[in-house]
């Protein structure tokens, strides 16, 4: 099997070796290296970093309270697979912030503002082109952080932060799972098109569609996936 990880480098680093551990697997879940459902060897996961099994055991624990990670007793450690319900809470509670920010923004944004959203445009444009995936979703998260801040609510920061890891995830799925990102591009341009104009109702109609879209995209990936994941198990059953 091939390996996926490279072994750490204790000189480079000055974080305790198991937060290391937390970032790396972290990364690779969200970027879709490590698969919803995918099993993780813990002895292999070691071999591969070039560390022991404990700082392994113990980020693992601590992706298990983060929800990325299962662990099954008797079974072992998998990655956290999305349920339909956990996607349904998550974009109620994002839906609701998204329209509150950008119903905040038209009214705050400036030509400070203005000029930061336009870049951010411009560099998604230049990841889409690129067809660098891990770039797009970096200006998407980007675009929308921009926004939060230009609507001036540090508590709404602060709870859009706590599901950060989260929708990154997501982000990762439904712009991955069909090329969605000029879709995407789209979108975002026609909510900075609003905020300029300060058109509130604008803002909000457009937001909460690109947030919808968002959603069904990332149902329509997960549903692919399983279809795919179903038919390699029938196959391999075959064999």
């Amino acid at each position: 099997m091939k390996k996926r990880f490279r072994p750490i480098s204790l000189e480079a680093y000055s974080k305790p070796l198991y937060v290391l551990v937390i970032d790396i697997l972290r990364e690779a879940i969200i970027n879709g290296t490590l698969r919803p459902g995918e099993k993780i060897l813990e002895g292999r996961l070691a071999e591969e970093l070039g560390i022991s099994r404990t700082p392994v055991r113990e980020a693992l624990r601590n992706l298990e309270q983060e929800g990325f990670i299962r662990i099954i007793p008797r079974k072992g450690v998998c990655v956290a697979e999305f349920s339909e319900e956990d996607i349904e809470e998550t974009f109620q509670v994002r839906t609701a912030l998204e329209l509150l920010a950008v119903e905040l923004a038209s009214a705050r944004i400036d030509a400070a503002g203005e000029a930061a959203l336009r870049k951010v445009l411009q560099e998604e444009e230049e990841a889409i082109e690129s067809g660098d995936l891990v770039a797009q979703v970096s200006k998407d998260t980007e675009f929308h952080e921009h926004i939060y801040r230009i609507a001036g609510n540090q508590k709404l920061i602060q709870v859009m932060s706590n599901l950060r890891e989260q929708i990154t995830r997501f982000r990762f799925v439904s712009i991955g799972g069909r090329g969605r990102g000029k879709e995407v591009l789209l979108e975002h341009e026609g909510i900075f098109e609003a905020l300029v104009r300060k058109d509130a109702d604008l803002a909000r109609e457009r937001i909460y569609r690109h947030v919808q879209s968002t959603k069904e995209a990332l149902l329509e990936a997960i549903r692919r996936s399983r279809e795919k994941s179903g038919e390699e198990s029938q196959e391999s059953d075959n064999e």
